[in-house]
């Protein structure tokens, strides 16, 4: 098991798409869909095909120092990247499964140039006019969903981390929005914020 959170995300699936011609490939993920506060955010990057980024992994994987050194190297050295983003609200009007595609959706057609094909972790994005697969487990498989993993996830704490300033009294600098104990304890006394999604049932530590 240990060997397995070391190993990096490997290239093979984008070295396979560029032998059968496609030569920008992104990379497609988000991150903040089963939490309770905050929105969903979604990364998508484009890695040069000859880049080794060292340490490159599913995001989950890696500590908070990780991700933010890993965040600038590749904003550094991509070939392009954007985030989509939905809110609270859109979250409560769309479902939290196409909020989550819309932000996905949103993120790869803000590239510039567009690429030629997307991989998407888990899941294909409808409506979506770019040749595209998706790939379960995509974020600890592929290095370019990796990538956007980290941005992703960097991009949301960030976010959280202001919200937190906006409103302390959640501890969303430390939760991130989750259902943490914490968290939970928080809305139990406050009730919901302006950020929280109203579609989100919490645990019933309410009901105790």
């Amino acid at each position: 098991m240990k060997a397995r959170r070391r190993a990096s995300a490997r290239r093979a699936i984008e070295n396979e798409l560029r032998r059968a011609g496609f030569a920008r490939i992104a990379g497609v993920d988000e991150v903040g869909r089963g939490c309770l506060a905050g929105p969903v955010v979604a990364a998508a990057v484009v890695l040069p095909p000859d880049d080794r980024l060292r340490g490159l992994r599913d995001s989950k994987l890696l500590t908070p120092a990780m991700r933010e050194r890993l965040h600038e190297e590749i904003l550094t050295r991509c070939v392009g990247w954007s985030v989509g983003i939905r809110e609270p609200a859109d979250i409560d009007h769309l479902n939290i499964h196409q909020a989550s595609l819309a932000a996905m959706r949103d993120a790869v057609v803000a590239l510039e140039p567009l690429p030629d094909f997307a991989l998407v972790d888990a899941f294909r994005i409808p409506s979506l006019f770019i040749a595209q697969r998706g790939v379960v487990g995509g974020d600890r498989r592929c290095a370019v969903i990796a990538a956007a993993s980290v941005v992703a996830k960097v991009v949301r704490d960030r976010r959280m981390r202001e919200l937190h300033e906006q409103d302390p009294r959640y501890g969303f600098d430390r939760h991130k929005g989750y259902a943490t104990a914490e968290h939970l304890a928080a809305m139990a006394r406050h009730g919901h914020s302006a950020v929280h999604r109203r579609s989100f049932r919490p645990p019933s530590l309410f009901d105790t």
